[in-house]
């Protein structure tokens, strides 16, 4: 009599522990970074300033010859200059323009107040706005002492930010390389592409967008002056530099460029509000598709979505990181995902 097959070999057994402690060690890695999530946060700002020293850096290699062992000190050093020259040039004037804005802003304020008070539709968003900020009087207090008390964090975090992106760009190979280490075999070289292509889809949308702030701040700065609005010069600078941030940035701009119109009068604050919205078309309509024609550019809808979510889990933080940090996800879903697993493995 024959005896009966196996019904199993002896590495079965050992299947579903080996699934259960997969799991396992997923929800663990899961866990961990949910409680790491601001230095997370932290370093991937460190990987945006490498990305903009490391692009600077190879810049210099290309076009002054600069050797590749100092390129990024130079880089670091061409940035503290212009930096430098900037303030030296225009520090102590738009210093004052600040200053003199911080003084009229209440003034504009109640300029904005004023007018809504003579109108039915403006006295009503004014009561329903009081009563939204009586019912949450008890949390604001609360909120502006834990904003005034983050301050020092927030140095902190952006100090750290720097030492970190000087030593990633310094040598970006060895953790480009350790991390993909950490991959298993069948898929090291698709990760390392990944990596590569994030890096190169970072550095050019960053470049993309330093042009829309440039074009922002000056036709900002240079239509306000030729409205004869107050200002002109500091409201020009803060709305460049809130152009790095997706829609919200260039709405923000608008608002503070209108506020400072109603100074002069409704009548000069609609001629402010129509040279935002021409700017904000001529900036998304005309400049950033040719921009995009070697920039790597983020669908309006996902830079959206991307601000919101990342600034109610981080904050001011988030909302800053949103929009790179949504272009590197894209670049991986893309790589990892779509040709990796859709593509190529089904």
């Amino acid at each position: 009599m024959k005896p009966f097959p196996p019904t199993h070999t002896l590495a079965e057994p050992w299947t579903f522990p080996r699934k259960v402690l997969l799991v396992a060690f997923a929800l663990l890695l899961a866990l961990i970074a949910w409680q790491l999530l601001d230095l997370i946060m932290l370093t991937f700002g460190a990987v945006i300033v490498a990305t903009v020293l490391r692009s600077l850096a190879a810049a210099l290699e290309r076009h002054a010859r600069v050797p590749s062992k100092i390129s990024v000190m130079a880089a670091l050093l061409l940035v503290l200059f212009m930096i430098a020259a900037v303030s030296w040039l225009v520090g102590e004037p738009l210093a004052k323009q600040f200053d003199i804005l911080r003084q009229r802003l209440p003034a504009a304020v109640d300029a904005v107040m004023q007018w809504l008070n003579s109108h039915r539709l403006g006295v009503a968003a004014l009561q329903y706005i009081e009563e939204a900020r009586s019912k949450d009087a008890s949390s604001w207090a609360i909120r502006v002492a834990g904003a005034a008390g983050s301050t020092f964090g927030a140095l902190g975090g952006a100090a750290l930010v720097l030492v970190m992106g000087l030593y990633l760009a310094v040598a970006p190979r060895v953790y480009r390389d350790g991390l993909v280490r950490l991959m298993p075999l069948s898929v090291r070289q698709r990760v390392g592409e990944a990596l590569d292509a994030c890096g190169i889809a970072l550095s050019r949308w960053l470049l993309g967008q330093s042009v829309s702030m440039l074009f922002v701040g000056v036709t900002t700065a240079l239509g306000l002056w030729l409205l004869d609005v107050p200002l002109a010069f500091s409201v020009g600078v803060l709305s460049g530099l809130l152009a790095f941030i997706p829609f919200f940035g260039a709405i923000a701009g608008g608002l503070l460029a209108v506020l400072l119109g109603f100074m002069q009068g409704p009548e000069t604050a609609l001629f402010v509000l129509i040279l935002a919205m021409l700017i904000q078309q001529l900036e998304g309509n005309v400049l950033m598709p040719l921009v995009e024609r070697w920039a790597v550019g983020l669908p309006p809808v996902l830079g959206i979505a991307a601000t919101v979510m990342f600034g109610v889990l981080f904050g001011l933080l988030g909302v800053l990181l949103a929009a790179p940090a949504m272009i590197v996800l894209m670049v991986v879903v893309q790589r990892l995902y779509i040709k990796g697993v859709l593509e190529e493995g089904g």
